[in-house]
């Protein structure tokens, strides 16, 4: 499988908080990438360097075959960044937010473009109204279609659906379910760990600054310690997995 993002010994550093100490993995293209990590672990970080935002002290990373240091401007053109906080004009109406993006982007036909985002994130009723009226599931949804325009193969989506009540959360999951199904590579930090249950391919833990953990969900279940079973074998969270990584590390 081609790979859509590769990360060699990566460091970053705060002064003298080491917040990241070497960390290594790849993202296959075409699947859900998810990156978990307690507050403060790093995940925002390993974004902002990813998405060029930032410069890392050590290490290389490839997104999209291009240097994240030699090339930032090829990178920037083939992504899209999508943070913890919906990034929407209020003022404006749904399909004005779409075209300002699309006529930043310089794309040729910026209505055609805002309209069709509109028809494939289930927002046409809503269009023509301000984006103040909008729902929380519906401004998220705005914002990742604002993500798409000019069609980037790789979206990173830092803590897509903080402060979303159930339903808003379930209507962003139906659409990066829809993106990877259009071929859209996809990025996940999240502090819910059923999104990453739901979502993802591969799923990988960050603590104390480095990957200590990596793999498919099965994978990280033979993790989890064995349990006695008395009467049904009951299989256990990723919940459960991640805080008995993490306590393994943390008796070390």
């Amino acid at each position: 499988m081609e790979k859509a993002i590769q990360v060699k010994g990566l460091q970053k550093s705060y002064k003298k908080l080491h917040v990241l100490k070497g960390v290594d993995f790849e993202v296959e293209k075409g699947s859900v990438f998810a990156l978990l990590g307690s507050n403060g672990a790093g995940k925002t970080t390993i974004v902002r360097i990813l998405t060029t935002l930032l410069k890392q002290d050590g290490g290389t990373a490839a997104v999209n075959g291009f240097d994240i240091a030699e090339s930032p401007d090829y990178v920037r053109r083939s992504i899209s960044l999508t943070g913890q906080f919906a990034a929407v004009d209020e003022i404006l109406t749904g399909r004005e937010n779409l075209i300002m993006i699309a006529k930043l982007r310089h794309l040729a036909n910026p209505h055609q473009v805002a309209g069709d985002l509109l028809k494939r994130f289930s927002l046409a009723e809503a269009a023509d109204r301000r984006v103040s009226t909008y729902s929380g599931g519906m401004r998220r949804r705005l914002d990742i279609a604002m993500s798409l325009v000019g069609k980037p193969q790789l979206i990173f989506l830092d803590e897509p659906t903080t402060g979303l009540d159930p339903e808003g959360r379930i209507e962003v999951w139906n659409t990066i379910k829809e993106l990877v199904d259009n071929g859209t590579t996809v990025f996940l930090t999240t502090q819910y760990l059923e999104e990453s249950e739901q979502l993802a391919d591969r799923i990988a833990i960050l603590h104390a600054g480095k990957i200590i953990a990596n793999g498919t969900l099965d994978e990280l279940k033979k993790l989890f310690p064995p349990r006695k079973v008395e009467y049904v074998e009951k299989q256990p969270t990723l919940e459960e997995i991640f805080l008995a990584i993490i306590g393994k590390k943390e008796e070390k």
